[in-house]
């Protein structure tokens, strides 16, 4: 029997993994940003979005799918060995399908061809995403390892950038420390495996029985791509290179600040997926709403506080020639609170209980209302339209999956407790407001400034939750479990 391991431990892992995820790009990006053009920056981006679809393609759900139902056999290493083997073996045959659509696609779309090299480089996180099996580790809970190893791979990607990234014509260099730093760690992982499992190719078993859920997740994860991506590549298609270069500022920003709010929900998933695949629904909802009611806490001051300093943010980042990217930053800070509540109905409702045909209706819709906005809104807005587009496809798929989550979730949002935690995190938001725009009059440089507002805006909206004695606040002070 495996040993069961602290939630607030693993919490605690993975939020460092991904503060050490946003301290990275804090490191890099404004080195990057400065040292390559704002095209080159484009050219890295939009490359960047089209080969995500084909890691889609390779991924095929099966992490997902891997983690729901491998947690049940994690005691035993024999079945936990034939259900990894089975999986590997799947996920072996979406990797050899998703280059040949690879290859196919550099072959016949002749707008990407002058993207082929960086396209290629990317395409090397395919092969290695499959290899790393980074869902055993996930099912296992090994946080401390996953972040002790990423650390280690991103600090050597640090001295590789700053070797090799020196000019505006080496964004083919930063395409390869990127995959380096993201991708090159699962070849650890692949041959740490055998601590945990006995991984085979296993060609005789029944493949329907795997292979539906994993459609129907795939299919749920290829609509939130495509809804995620297509701003990218459609800014790609119909504006400049210097366009997608200013949009990536904000969405690379963005996609750095939402992990972090998710850091500790993150960790809960597999432990979810076992209390509800073991039908021990009691401990499965009291989990859920501790979950809920901290999110609730930690998610509108997150979205205030990246709204009130967008401007600050991509200054420090990027510089003043990105300084275009403040509008959509700050459109894309209400996307960051739909799209979190969103993953909590998805990766710890829906999917733990089975229902990821649900999942997969709300994606394809917020899908298509992306694409559908984005033929109207990017011509007219640019890359705050396309901004726009995606606030409204997150909101959509939030409120779908509301209804969907409905019996589950309902009845922990009409609880006096839950109707408090938002009255004091609304009360503590104006707090962080009145504080930054205080700051924001202050004659200081802008570094101190940035440095400033975020300090200040944290003690305040604590001090204010104290004050109206918040419980949840109060119990992490008291140094209590929070899960």
């Amino acid at each position: 029997m495996i040993k069961k391991k602290s939630l607030s431990i693993n919490a605690f892992f993975n939020s460092l993994q991904t503060l050490l995820n946003l301290i990275f790009p804090l490191i890099t990006f404004p080195y990057v940003s400065r040292t390559l053009s704002v095209d080159g920056i484009g050219k890295y981006s939009f490359s960047n979005s089209i080969i995500s679809y084909f890691i889609l393609i390779a991924g095929l759900g099966i992490s997902r799918f891997a983690v729901r139902e491998g947690a049940k056999y994690r005691e035993d290493r024999n079945e936990f060995s034939d259900f990894a083997s089975k999986v590997f073996t799947i996920n072996l045959c979406s990797t050899f399908l998703s280059y040949i659509l690879l290859f196919i696609s550099l072959l016949f779309f002749q707008s990407l061809r002058s993207y082929k090299s960086a396209i290629l480089i990317f395409s090397i996180q395919i092969f290695l995403t499959t290899l790393g099996t980074d869902w055993i580790y996930t099912i296992y809970e090994e946080y401390r390892y996953i972040t002790i190893r990423n650390i280690s791979f991103k600090i050597i990607s640090i001295v590789l950038l700053l070797s090799f990234v020196r000019n505006r014509d080496n964004y083919l260099q930063y395409v390869a420390v990127s995959v380096f730093a993201n991708s090159g760690s699962y070849i650890l992982n692949f041959v740490h495996l055998n601590k945990f499992c006995d991984l085979r190719i296993y060609w005789r078993f029944n493949w329907i029985q795997y292979l539906i859920p994993i459609f129907i997740i795939f299919g749920t994860m290829m609509a939130v791509t495509i809804y995620v991506n297509a701003d990218m590549t459609m800014l790609g298609l119909f504006k400049t290179n210097y366009v997608v270069g200013i949009y990536s500022i904000s969405s690379k920003i963005y996609g750095m600040i939402g992990p972090i709010v998710s850091a500790g929900m993150a960790v809960l998933i597999p432990r979810l997926s076992v209390l509800a695949g073991k039908n021990r629904m009691e401990e499965y909802k009291e989990l859920l709403n501790k979950l809920i009611n901290f999110m609730i806490i930690l998610l509108p001051a997150a979205t205030t506080g990246l709204f009130m300093t967008s401007r600050l943010i991509v200054i420090f980042i990027a510089g003043n020639q990105y300084l275009r990217s403040e509008t959509s930053l700050r459109i894309l800070s209400l996307a960051l609170f739909f799209g979190t509540i969103n993953t909590i109905f998805v990766e710890c409702i829906l999917i733990p209980l089975k229902k990821e045909m649900k999942t997969l209706i709300s994606a394809i819709c917020g899908a298509g209302i992306n694409i559908l906005l984005n033929f109207i809104m990017i011509p007219m807005l640019s890359e705050n339209g396309a901004a726009i587009t995606t606030v409204l496809a997150e909101l959509l798929c939030m409120s779908m999956n509301l209804y969907f989550s409905k019996r589950v979730v309902l009845p922990m949002l009409i609880t006096k407790d839950f109707l408090k935690n938002i009255i004091s995190a609304i009360i503590g938001c104006i707090g962080v407001i009145i504080v930054c725009q205080i700051i924001n009059m202050l004659c200081v440089t802008l570094i101190v400034k940035l440095f400033i507002s975020i300090f200040l805006s944290v003690v305040v909206y604590i001090v204010i939750l104290i004050v109206l004695r918040n419980k949840v606040v109060i119990n992490i002070l008291k140094n209590k479990k929070i899960f």
